[in-house]
């Protein structure tokens, strides 16, 4: 009981950290910074300082893995705070796509947008297609992503299956994939979770990967080893035939 009331104590604790600390100190200065460099810049270190001061230890490796050139990073998703934290991880080169309606939240809209994010619409197979296409220019005229492939995540520790957007984008462009985990999220903010629940978290980068050609079936090989790496170095079981959403539901 006392244990409980401990983490929901916590929990609160962190919550006001947050708005104070993300929402009123951090995001006007980010959204009136000049220059994205210097904005991603903030956001990271904004997001760093709210583990900081809600004493979540928060570890990173492997990024020596990341190659200087174009790459995608592919990282498991297991709760609602992924984005920032991946944000808190990567270097500023990297942007991030999210579900098109994000941009169109009061004020946090403004902040991601200000973060140079790249919307995609995936309930709409039609509007999915035209922004891979567009992400394959962008990333062979140099750009770095970070995605999550699963496209959405439940509340069981399970890494659901990959849509194969991320993929087909590395065989076309000649990116490198880079797969990456979070370990811990889903215990800090799961889905259907109110308030933070105390959890270290550590995120880890691993060696790079290359699609052998532009064909789908390269990008299925792809998929499947990045997969396998992901699996075998997080918590996450394998969720095996379950069928997520058309083009996911979550950014």
């Amino acid at each position: 009981m006392l244990l409980n009331f401990l983490r929901k104590l916590h929990g609160i604790y962190s919550a006001l950290v947050f708005v104070v600390v993300v929402l009123l100190l951090f995001c006007p200065l980010l959204i009136i910074a000049p220059g994205l460099p210097l904005r991603r810049a903030i956001g990271r270190f904004t997001v760093r300082t709210w583990l900081l001061f809600s004493f979540i230890p928060f570890r990173v490796r492997g990024l020596e893995n990341l190659p200087n050139e174009r790459t995608l990073v592919i990282c498991n998703h297991a709760s609602y705070l992924d984005g920032l934290l991946l944000t808190a991880a990567l270097p500023a080169r990297f942007t991030f796509l999210v579900q098109h309606g994000a941009g169109e939240w009061p004020y946090v809209g403004r902040v991601i947008r200000r973060m140079g994010v790249s919307f995609v619409n995936r309930e709409s197979p039609r509007e999915a297609a035209k922004a891979t296409k567009a992400l394959i220019d962008r990333v062979k005229a140099g750009e770095s992503f970070a995605i999550f492939p699963e496209g959405t995540f439940r509340a069981a520790p399970l890494m659901l299956p990959f849509q194969p957007g991320a993929f087909v984008i590395a065989g076309r462009s000649g990116a490198k994939i880079v797969p990456a985990v979070i370990r811990g999220s889903r215990t800090l903010l799961g889905e259907g979770a109110r308030l933070c629940s105390w959890a270290p978290i550590e995120i880890e980068c691993f060696p790079a990967m290359q699609a052998g050609d532009d064909s789908r079936a390269a990008a299925d090989a792809l998929s499947a080893s990045a997969r396998a790496v992901m699996l075998a170095n997080s918590a996450d079981g394998d969720a095996g035939d379950w069928t997520p959403p058309p083009f996911g539901t979550r950014s």
